[in-house]
């Protein structure tokens, strides 16, 4: 850790020497939580997890006005991970981003390294910012400014676990093995325009030979947004098709719709409506018709309790989420309450009975949240949610649906910063 913050101190030194302008923003992040059934219903029996988590990040961005560059180390860690007198951290500082961006001419500029890829309302691309360690990829991004109200970006990855003399598997679980993107945006007046092409492809183990083939998937489909007066409203479209990592063939879509209005100076109210195909659960095995949202900030859609598409629920029965977000601010408060609705999209069967399907209710759930703005760089939050979940739930996820789950946090955020300008 030592070793990595003289590395970056001298870095910056010499950047700052050559930079026109040189920025710093540092991240202090605790988050207590009190989990009795966040992810997957609680039961009786079970005992609530009490911890805190916290994530402590530096941020250096510096350039001229035709390249620029940035450095972000990060540390995260669970409050006593490690012993007072400790040797070593449990996970140790990380690089959460590591990139330069040159501006090749006045239309196309060129970012490579590792970097967090966010577009839109974070669907598929997202950078995770609810979880401790954020998301990033190692790609070069190609980006074209054509208008001053148009943007077109091309991005490419290609993985592997380290360097090698010969062709060997690629083995990091979740990676793709080798990811294309295209997307286009344009804003016109009170309404905006994007759309989004992703060619994942995930790494495949061919029985028949034992070698490592690349399967790939296909997402496409546009994002509308709408923003004049006191009126919002959103609306996206996604196809996907190909082959899914299991080389399964893969026909799957999503839609969502959601409108919002400012009532008063205080207080909006929304309505929206999101739909992700799934997959039967007694679906042929070489098909798959569940929706994959991949890379995105899921934890912003579809309850904060993260029973769907947080790192689960992927190739399973979709979803269907009605939900009314309701905002009040004032002064520095802000207060938020969202009540979901949540159906499965697919058959579910039972599990005593298999020739038995289960109703498509899955529950509702609540989200709660206060925050307090203390200063222009510092914030504290308070969250509440519970889950009434159904049989067809617990059949999905265990526990027991006849308990009510719930998750409590507070979250204090400090983000310092500090321009330096030649």
């Amino acid at each position: 850790m030592k070793r990595h913050f003289f590395t970056l101190i001298l870095l910056l030194a010499t950047a700052g020497l050559m930079a026109q302008t040189l920025t710093f923003t540092g991240q202090v992040r605790p988050r207590f939580e009190l989990r009795d059934g966040y992810k997957t219903l609680s039961t009786e029996e079970a005992i609530p997890a009490m911890f805190t988590s916290q994530r402590t990040r530096l941020t250096a961005l510096f350039g001229t006005e035709a390249v620029r560059a940035s450095l972000s180390f990060q540390d995260v860690r669970v409050w006593g991970d490690v012993p007072q007198l400790n040797l070593s951290d449990a996970n140790g500082t990380a690089i959460h981003e590591a990139w330069a961006e040159v501006d090749l001419n006045k239309y196309l500029s060129l970012r490579a390294g590792r970097q967090e890829i966010a577009y839109d309302d974070q669907r598929i691309f997202g950078n995770v910012d609810w979880t401790q360690q954020g998301r990033s990829h190692d790609a070069l991004v190609f980006k074209v400014k054509p208008c001053a109200k148009g943007q077109i970006h091309l991005g490419v990855a290609y993985n592997q676990n380290a360097e090698a003399l010969f062709g060997k598997d690629y083995t990091v679980a979740g990676n793709y093995k080798a990811m294309q993107y295209l997307w286009l945006h344009r804003d016109m007046e009170a309404f905006g325009v994007s759309l989004l092409y992703l060619h994942n492809g995930m790494a495949w183990q061919d029985p028949a030979d034992s070698t490592q083939k690349i399967v790939y998937s296909h997402t496409l489909g546009p994002r509308l947004t709408y923003s004049k007066d006191k009126l919002g409203a959103a609306a996206a479209f996604y196809l996907q098709t190909g082959k899914d990592a299991a080389k399964r063939d893969l026909s799957a879509m999503y839609f969502s719709l959601e409108g919002n209005y400012q009532l008063t100076e205080k207080f909006k109210a929304g309505l929206g409506l999101e739909f992700l195909s799934g997959r039967d659960q007694d679906a042929e095995a070489g098909e798959n018709g569940a929706f994959t949202p991949f890379y995105g900030t899921n934890h912003k859609f579809n309850g904060w309790m993260d029973y769907f598409y947080v790192s689960n629920h992927l190739n399973s029965v979709g979803l269907m989420d009605l939900y009314i977000p309701l905002a009040y601010s004032t002064g520095k408060w802000t207060l938020q309450a969202i009540p979901h609705l949540f159906q499965a999209t697919a058959r579910v069967l039972d599990p005593a009975d298999p020739q038995k399907e289960l109703d498509a209710g899955l529950g509702t759930e609540l989200d709660l949240m206060a925050q307090y703005k203390i200063s222009p760089v510092a914030s504290l939050s308070l969250g509440f949610s519970a889950m009434d979940g159904t049989e067809t739930l617990q059949a999905l996820k265990g526990g027991d649906h006849e308990k009510l789950s719930t998750w409590g946090w507070m979250m204090l955020d400090i983000k310092p910063f500090v321009k330096l300008k030649e």
